[in-house]
């Protein structure tokens, strides 16, 4: 059983420039009510528990792929998006960053005020989980964020991120209710980093029961407290490489979208309107949505969705990114009067690229893909906070020559 994970990811600063912001918001609003209705909320909140799921699904909306803004932007823009729906999609996304964490257990009594839920104990879970992660855990990191989503099933998940200033790394933890038993005996598993130092004691708290749970986890050896943790480490550098992704299955799903036409695939007739880059996006949205928790160990593949803000792996391909909305948009909307047939085009594009995979060996031209998606980034209204993505400069011609007399002297043409 996993209860919750931990991501160490490099610090980074900046803002989410509101092009990005607003698609963000569309698309993860219909990415989250897909997985409701094709499976359940109970299915959203085990996905959002997950560490890699979730870098996932912020690499796939555009984000850095590894950064620590993934957190904050990804959240943000679902709290967004989702709460305006919450009372017919049945989830709930409570807190944020900074002072916005403060007004979670308000937020929480208002849920159950709305739901039925025991608010007060919602809020009380929200308050532990805080306090085992900043408090009963010294391990340098500071929570600065901290988000409670929870469904009117009454199941929730803590996603919160601390920061040390001194390593410019962020963690993120994770928390998953189902399988929770206790908070003060093994609430999550091993949490791998850099060695800071025994667990503190703590012989005073506010409340009773946090001063109760604090203490006993401090009692615990800490291998005992903290294994078998999901735990995601991402890398320093910026820009994507070849070892950062599963080639097999990046490999498979270009080959699937862009070598093979639709009209290939009986079961991709009705997607028959979009072209390969386009179902390129599309195949790794789907992915997102129905694909297993073993396919999410390699995050840097779904920046190949929407690029990046920043420029990496390229520019975020805009009128790709809202065909993808629109798409998706559109077959939830027809999946609600009965006609799920779009729906199931969608899974069946991840079900193609993941056959595609039995039988298919990756080369290794993973510099020349990304050069391609940069240089064809303009065709489809390239972003990046920088600005607009230009068409590619022309490479410089090398004059050719040819003899003009008999003395083979030679000239220009």
């Amino acid at each position: 059983m996993k209860r919750s994970g931990t991501a160490d990811l490099p610090l980074h600063y900046g803002h989410v420039p509101l092009w990005l912001s607003e698609r963000m918001a569309k698309l993860g609003f219909a990415i989250v009510e897909t997985i409701a209705m094709e499976f359940s909320t109970s299915e959203v909140i085990s996905k959002l528990s997950n560490p890699f799921w979730f870098q996932s699904f912020g690499a796939v909306m555009g984000m850095d792929w590894h950064s620590s803004g993934i957190t904050t932007s990804v959240l943000g823009a679902l709290k967004k998006s989702v709460n305006p729906h919450s009372k017919e999609l049945g989830i709930y996304i409570c807190g944020g960053k900074g002072k916005n964490s403060l007004l979670t257990p308000q937020e929480l009594l208002y849920v159950g005020e709305k739901t039925g839920l025991d608010g007060n104990n919602l809020a009380n879970c929200s308050r532990l989980t805080a306090k085992v992660d900043n408090t009963a855990i010294q391990d340098g990191f500071q929570l600065y964020q901290h988000n409670f989503i929870v469904d009117n099933k009454g199941q929730w998940a803590v996603i919160q991120q601390g920061m040390n200033p001194n390593s410019q790394t962020a963690r993120r933890y994770h928390w998953h209710s189902p399988d929770l038993k206790s908070f003060i005996n093994e609430p999550h598993t091993f949490i791998y980093g850099e060695n800071q130092g025994t667990i503190l004691n703590l012989t005073a708290q506010a409340a009773t029961k946090s001063r109760e749970g604090i203490l006993e986890l401090s009692k615990e050896s800490p291998t005992k407290i903290m294994k078998e943790m999901q735990y995601l480490s991402m890398p320093a550098h910026h820009d994507v490489r070849m070892e950062d992704v599963n080639m097999k299955r990046l490999g498979a799903m270009l080959w699937a979208t862009h070598e093979n036409k639709p009209e290939d695939f009986e079961e991709l007739l009705l997607l028959k309107g979009m072209g390969p880059r386009a179902l390129q996006s599309l195949a790794l949205v789907s992915e997102i949505i129905y694909g297993t928790p073993t396919r999410f160990e390699d995050p840097a593949r779904f920046s190949f969705a929407h690029g990046g803000k920043d420029g990496h792996p390229f520019p975020v391909p805009v009128n790709i990114y809202d065909e993808t909305i629109d798409t998706l948009q559109r077959a939830i909307n027809r999946a609600k009067i009965g006609n799920s047939d779009k729906i199931d085009a969608i899974h069946k594009l991840s079900e193609i690229s993941r056959k595609a995979e039995e039988s298919f060996t990756p080369n290794t031209n993973f510099d020349a893909l990304v050069q391609r998606e940069r240089d064809e980034s303009y065709k489809y209204g390239g972003r990046t906070i920088f600005g607009d993505a230009k068409p590619p400069k022309a490479k410089p011609s090398i004059p050719k020559i040819k003899p003009i007399n008999p003395n083979n002297q030679l000239e220009l043409f």
